[in-house]
């Protein structure tokens, strides 16, 4: 069992900026696409951004310039660099793994982690 564990959320004002942390633990070979989706009360889920293993990342386009992603793959971790946090910004963020395989010829599974909150205050 593979298991997500998030860190770096809170509270800032606006303008503020936050970094968020993910590790991976577990039985791991391989993990596809590490990545951040993010969800509002009484929003849908939006994928945030996200970076395979060989480092191609993507944005949603409300947060270009302003979130950075980045990953290492020796420690199976994923970060989220935030900076200048709106008041938009303000939801739950999760960590999502995509393609995670525990051997060369195993299956490719997904997992999601609990959140982490993450407010831009006015």
């Amino acid at each position: 069992q593979v298991r997500l564990v998030e860190s770096g959320g809170g509270l800032v004002q606006a303008g503020g900026s936050l970094r968020l942390s993910c590790a991976a633990s577990g039985k791991i070979f391989s993990i596809n696409s590490m990545g951040w989706y993010r969800q509002a009360p009484g929003n849908q889920r939006e994928l945030v951004a996200a970076i395979t293993s060989g480092g191609s990342t993507n944005y949603a386009g409300s947060v270009k310039g302003r979130f950075t992603i980045s990953r290492d793959n020796a420690k199976n971790t994923v970060y989220l660099q935030m900076n200048s946090l709106k008041p938009e910004d303000t939801a739950v963020y999760i960590c999502n793994a995509e393609g995670v395989r525990d051997s060369s010829s195993g299956y490719a599974l997904n997992y999601r982690g609990q959140g982490t909150q993450v407010t831009a205050s006015s």
